[in-house]
């Protein structure tokens, strides 16, 4: 087993205890968490989401990482999450083929994206989103050691798309809801 994959089976055993993490159990919920992780890996979930779902990014494990902390209210949020949903619906169909350009050829010599980077990593400093500039930092150490092959790879996948589409999806259905009661 190679460290890419041996990295995916962890990250998604993690990620499944984040999500048994969201279960509403009271005090019960960190003990849940910690034997879902464990489940994820002896039952054979982990394996399965690592074949559907392919690699996680680094960014997804470490918001899996901070639910499994409990750290409340998390980075993801409402606006991170329409954002990488405007981003992905442009980049997900140039990098399948559908126009001249590929974007995600980008992130195995990527050198421009890396100083586009730059700016948002000050306007991160700026805003004093520490959190999401610790999320980054960790995101390029993990590029830089040189597990993963491309930089895309390291900064989101399609399991963060899904639930950004989720987050957004759900803060839609208050807005609804909430002009519906008035």
């Amino acid at each position: 087993m190679n460290a890419l994959a041996a990295y995916g089976l962890l990250a998604h055993a993690l990620i499944f205890g984040a999500l048994a993490a969201l279960l509403p159990l009271g005090q019960l919920r960190a003990r849940a968490a910690m034997m879902a992780t464990a489940l994820a890996l002896l039952a054979g979930i982990a394996p399965m989401m690592h074949g559907v779902f392919g690699t996680p990014s680094l960014t997804l494990l470490q918001l899996a990482i901070l639910q499994l902390a409990n750290r409340t209210p998390s980075p993801f949020s409402f606006k991170p999450a329409l954002g990488l949903l405007l981003f992905v619906s442009l980049f997900y169909p140039a990098a399948l083929g559908w126009g001249p350009f590929d974007p995600y050829a980008l992130g195995y010599q990527p050198w421009a994206l890396l100083a586009g980077l730059i700016p948002v990593a000050g306007v991160l400093w700026w805003k004093r989103q520490d959190a999401w500039l610790i999320i980054l930092a960790v995101d390029l150490a993990g590029y830089a050691s040189g597990v993963f092959a491309n930089l895309w790879d390291v900064l989101f996948d399609p399991l963060l798309f899904l639930l950004a589409l989720v987050m957004v999806g759900r803060q839609g259905v208050i807005r609804f809801i909430a002009s519906r009661t008035r």
